[in-house]
């Protein structure tokens, strides 16, 4: 099948490239314009828990009454009392407009002292907005956002609309900036790696035609339906850094065929059916770990999932089908412009260090296995929170706004807790509230609004929204019990928390046991092993202990912030995990079936198990080693950005690639290897029949023939 697929790239391969080129110029126009279509950071709530469901009620029942924004104004030397002060912010709220703001409060129509800071040199407004849905009060934003500031006064806009709009501009600049700043890095690694700029600029092609459809994938995705901009970021970076990595796996076993004296359109089919091959296996391996995350019902992981997924199909179709047309039309000369670095001759480094670790493969095994299990100890101290201000960088507005309130004012307006109580009376309303005021951590619980039987209660609190105590409380309130014959639910931030953590806590086990079944059968119909795909899994996930440990010491714990210019918040986003999980396993297991591929071919060849993992790590290790330093360099770009999620998700993919691309394949695999001997490629006698008749193992030789399989391959169950 592969082979066949080489033929057709040659056969077709200008009106292949033409095509593409067709492709990356709708991604610069049509693609393009994807960027204003997601819907920020939203999306982490689940449907069907308490907190949304008594959103949703709300919204239904009573009129909007929100902070959608908050304005704070101050001065150093004006005092809220100071007619000078007062005139200055009441004319920019009085000339907003009607159809636009539905209401303001401020110190002077509210009467509250809430509103004014215990210095008394600042006060704050708060706006709701008109709008049907929160794409229409962006809109009106947008609109009034410049006609919001008060001559004479320090003017800072943050709030609950005006936060995730901050997150999708800054992570359009830094994926932008990442972009550029990769781009001449990775040109320069490619020429390294292949001692070549015609062969270096082959990968950088498919990645670039990856990164414009990708842009257009996402487009015709939100078409239909809403995608966060944690999955724009995500997956633009890693469809770019994947298809530069399964272009260099293609283009440098081409260069090895034709330096093994194959022609030019023999090497492109053996091309196809061996590294190609390895290709979709990676990919669908990566795809369905993405595919996945469909299982959790939050906005942002299904977005994620199906962007991530289909983003990279695009990248196994570029690679197979571009490439082999542009590898078929350069020929020989991939190997022009030859670079003079020395390269030295003979049996290499990783050749010797994977006989080093099969010298004494359980010592090795053991050893290097506990030492990663012990770098993920700190994760077992993990907090957890969701998205708000604190993520973004110094002197955003919304942050800015936040720890000034937080910091200057008795009373936060976002430190709310709500009730809704129905069906209930009067009397059962006010005996619900008195019952909520008992609770520790709660304040001014009063009735906020009535419609019929339904009542809304508003309480105070002090603690913040992602502290214990405040997860304490949220607890507390909804164990209240309501009247009898009534039903209550409780929102907020601290019990939207509990409630994303206990959604995720949920699903992880289905996920990860889908994710590791999935797996398991694709790695079985690549290799026909039952052994190989339970070790891949116990050797990703000691990389992930690694980067969930550091990532846990980092971020949470506030380790090397200062290097890499952060805050640290004290928790970490309940997001990364699983975007950590799936996008770090499948890079995990895109290097395994590319080092198994390679053992599995000599494996064939000779039968002898020590060589062939010796071998196979030689000849595999360097182009992995390649891939994942490119790789690197592109997911390494999020650790630059402004948006502390996108640093924790960079530096976590970078510390899982790093350690799986040198310790897992140069020393766990070689000992694991050796340790299970034949057993390696072991399946029952019905699986191994089964493998035999429909497995995909195709490694034709350079005349497009299948090879002549030795002894030692033809038994039935190795």
């Amino acid at each position: 099948m592969f082979a066949a697929l080489g033929r057709l790239a040659i056969r077709r391969r200008w009106w292949i490239v033409a095509a593409s080129l067709l492709v990356a110029l709708a991604g610069g126009v049509f693609g393009a314009g994807a960027i204003g279509t997601f819907t920020g950071g939203a999306g982490f709530v689940d449907p069907a828990s308490e907190s949304n469901r008594a959103d949703e009620l709300i919204a239904r029942t009573f009129p909007r009454d929100g902070a959608d924004v908050v304005v704070l104004y101050e001065s150093d030397r004006l005092r809220v009392d100071d007619p000078a002060f007062a005139s200055a912010v009441r004319s920019v709220v009085s000339g907003l407009p009607a159809g636009v703001v539905a209401s303001a409060r401020t110190h002077w129509s509210a009467g509250s002292p809430e509103y004014v800071s215990t210095d008394r040199h600042a006060t704050y407004v708060t706006l709701t907005l008109a709008g049907r849905d929160g794409d229409e009060r962006a809109r009106g934003y947008q609109q009034i956002k410049d006609r919001l500031r008060a001559p004479g006064l320090t003017t800072t806009v943050g709030g609950a609309l005006v936060f995730p709009l901050e997150i999708n501009q800054l992570s359009t600049g830094d994926i932008v900036r990442a972009e550029v700043l990769s781009m001449p890095v990775l040109l320069v690694l490619l020429v390294l790696a292949f001692r070549g700029a015609v062969a270096a600029c082959l990968p950088l092609a498919i990645g670039l035609l990856t990164m414009f459809g990708s842009l257009t994938v996402l487009r015709l995705l939100t078409t239909v339906a809403d995608v966060s901009t944690y999955a724009f970021q995500i997956v633009t970076l890693m469809g770019l850094g994947l298809a530069i990595d399964y272009a260099l796996f293609l283009v440098t076993r081409f260069r090895e065929e034709l330096a093994a004296g194959s022609a030019v359109e023999d090497a492109v089919v053996r091309t196809v059916a061996t590294a190609g091959r390895a290709v979709v296996f990676s990919g669908l391996t990566l795809a369905t770990c993405f595919l996945g995350m469909l299982l959790f019902p939050q906005l942002v992981y299904r977005s994620i999932g199906y962007a991530g997924a289909a983003v990279v199909l695009f990248a196994v179709l570029a690679t197979l089908t571009v490439l082999p047309a542009l590898l078929a039309i350069a020929g020989h000369r991939v190997n022009a412009l030859r670079v003079p670095i020395p390269v030295r001759a003979g049996r290499g480094w990783w050749y010797r260090m994977a006989h080093a670790a099969m010298r004494r493969p359980l010592v090795t095994t053991l050893g290097v296995g506990g030492a990663l299990l012990a770098l993920g100890l700190p994760f077992l101290g993990v907090r957890w929170g969701i998205p708000d201000p604190a993520l973004l960088p110094d002197g955003t507005g919304s942050r800015v706004v936040a720890e000034r309130l937080a910091e200057r004012f008795t009373q936060v307006p976002d430190r709310v807790m709500t009730a809704v109580l129905t069906p209930a009376t009067p009397g059962q309303a006010r005996e619900y509230a008195a019952r909520l005021d008992a609770v520790e951590g709660v304040s001014g619980v009063s009735v906020t609004g009535q419609n019929g039987g339904a009542y809304r209660l508003s309480m105070r609190y002090s603690y913040r929204p992602t502290s214990d105590a405040a997860a304490r409380m949220a607890r507390e309130l909804r164990d209240v019990p309501a009247p009898g014959g009534a039903t209550a639910l409780v929102t907020g931030r601290p019990a939207t928390l509990l409630d994303v953590r206990g959604s995720v806590a949920e699903r992880m086990p289905v996920f990860g046991l889908f994710v590791l079944v999935a797996c398991a059968v694709l790695l079985f119909w690549a290799f026909g092993s039952v052994v190989l795909p339970l070790k891949s899994v116990v050797m990703n996930a000691l990389s992930l202990s690694a980067s969930f440990g550091a990532i846990t010491l980092i971020f949470q714990r506030g380790w090397l912030s200062g290097l890499l210019g952060f805050d640290p918040a004290g928790w970490l986003d309940v997001v990364f995990p699983v975007l950590i999980l799936v996008m770090a396993f499948g890079l995990a297991l895109d290097y395994e079936v590319f080092l198994v591929s390679r053992i599995r071919e000599e494996w064939d060849r000779t039968g002898d198990s020590a060589e062939s993992v010796a071998v196979g790590a030689q000849r595999s290790a360097g182009v992995i080693s390649s891939a994942a330093l490119l790789l690197i360099v592109v997911v390494g770009g999020f650790a630059l950005g402004q948006v502390t999620l996108m640093k924790m998700i960079g530096v976590g993919l970078v510390i899982a690639v790093g350690v799986d691309a040198t310790i897992v394949r140069g020393l766990l695999v070689p000992a694991t290897m050796r340790l299970l001997g034949r057993w390696a490629w072991w399946a029952p006698a019905p699986l191994a029949r089964w493998w035999n008749r429909h497995g995909l193992r195709e490694t034709p030789t350079s005349t497009g023939q299948p090879r002549q399989t030795t002894r030692a391959n033809s038994r039935s169950r190795w």
